[in-house]
């Protein structure tokens, strides 16, 4: 995973150009709660690109279906003062907080724990693994939270092969991200 260092490029996919990140208008639900989620990898950012479009058409924030997105790029300016949490590994920890944002109810004192943090980082759990989210929410590899449905979950997510993402919680995270510019891509 990359390491979230001083003068890093991140990236961010939408339907719709991001000049300045808006934290309150993502999502709850998320790997990581409520924020605004950047990656290290352009490719993963042009990939979201129509997951981002799906979801505004449902939520009438695009008018049209068309046929291209935007890619904004940031620049991260390290500030010691920001609280930082970063799961270098999909793990046990890792697992649990993503199913504790994704799952009402589910490591509440996981959710209570992770407000403290600006930035949260780690691996991201992207389409291709969702299913497997899904089985273990749901408990077909056992009851939540025991060894052997961890065990399953994590073998079957191919940890090695997910990429990573950054969630931005708070302003004074997304105070440190300075807009490079944004390319239209098409889909």
């Amino acid at each position: 995973m990359q390491s979230l260092t001083d003068g890093i490029i991140l990236y961010h996919g939408s339907y719709c150009e991001i000049k300045k990140p808006d934290i309150l208008q993502e999502e709850r639900y998320k790997d990581f709660g409520q924020g605004f989620y950047l990656t290290s990898s352009k490719v993963q950012a042009e990939g979201f690109i129509k997951t981002s479009l799906k979801k505004a058409l449902i939520k009438g924030r695009a008018d049209a279906s068309p046929n291209y997105g935007y890619v904004s790029s940031f620049r991260f300016k390290q500030d010691e003062g920001l609280n930082i949490r970063s799961f270098p590994s999909a793990d046990v920890d890792w697992l649990h907080c993503v199913v504790a944002h994704r799952r009402k109810n589910t490591f509440e004192h996981i959710v209570e724990g992770m407000m403290k943090y600006d930035i949260i980082a780690g691996k991201i759990a992207n389409d291709n693994t969702n299913a497997t989210i899904a089985a273990y929410i749901a408990m077909a590899y056992g009851e939540i939270g025991s060894q052997s449905a961890d065990e399953i979950c994590i073998g079957l997510l191919l940890p090695e092969r997910l990429q990573d993402q950054f969630c931005f919680r708070t302003a004074k995270a997304t105070k440190q991200l300075s807009f490079i510019r944004s390319e239209q891509i098409w889909i």
